[in-house]
């Protein structure tokens, strides 16, 4: 039987994202058997994370520059009439890689699992939709014609994408925007089931080009 503390840490590591106790259990033993001095300086760059690291005030991606917007935000040569939804950071990035993708994204932060209202809530639906209505309310001069709805091709991800397709046609169709809002998701090429963190870039940059 684990001790106290070792239980309360292994509870704790169990809350990561796809960490099961026998994963928390190893990153426990794992950090026991370290010199003092690297466990230290771990501690320390967790500290920094939290007291350095930011989310920017309009696409809630972590940055620690100056001001309240992140670089791809400030960035004047970025196209401010494309709007990427996207799940998580990670897939921000992936698509990053790509270079084929010249406009602005959202962090989602989640999706939902058979529509389940805690999953719902967690969702930033709301945020989404002031970005999308009025920008300037983030710091970002933006007009936004098209929202491409990039969530993953997994069960979760479609019912996500349905989710946020419904809102968003009520906010086209309700006369609030100066005109129809075009709403595409990621073309084919995505294997179903697939995540956007592991696609190729290759794979992604066709999903990008032949969206629908």
């Amino acid at each position: 039987m684990y001790t106290s503390t070792i239980q309360k840490l292994i509870k704790e590591f169990s809350k990561f994202p796809t960490v099961g106790p026998r994963t928390a259990a190893r990153f426990v033993f794992y950090l026991l058997n370290l010199p003092k001095e690297e466990v230290l300086n771990l501690l320390k760059l967790i500290q920094e994370l939290k007291a350095q690291v930011k989310l920017c005030s309009f696409c809630f991606n972590p940055y620690e520059d100056q001001g309240p917007l992140c670089a791809i935000c400030q960035n004047a040569t970025r196209d401010r009439s494309l709007l990427c939804v996207v799940e998580k950071e990670v897939d921000l990035d992936s698509i990053e890689k790509t270079k084929k993708y010249k406009g602005l994204y959202f962090i989602l932060g989640g999706t939902v699992s058979a529509l389940k209202k805690e999953d719902i809530e967690k969702l930033r639906i709301e945020e989404l939709k002031e970005r999308i209505l009025s920008p300037k309310k983030s710091g970002l001069d933006a007009d936004f014609k098209e929202i491409i709805i990039a969530v993953n091709p997994t069960t979760e991800g479609e019912a996500t994408a349905l989710y946020l397709e419904r809102h968003l046609k009520t906010l086209k169709s309700g006369g609030e925007l100066a005109e129809p809002i075009k709403i595409t998701r990621l073309g084919r090429g995505l294997p179903v089931g697939g995540e956007l963190e592991y696609a190729d870039e290759e794979t992604l940059s066709s999903a990008l080009e032949s969206r629908r």
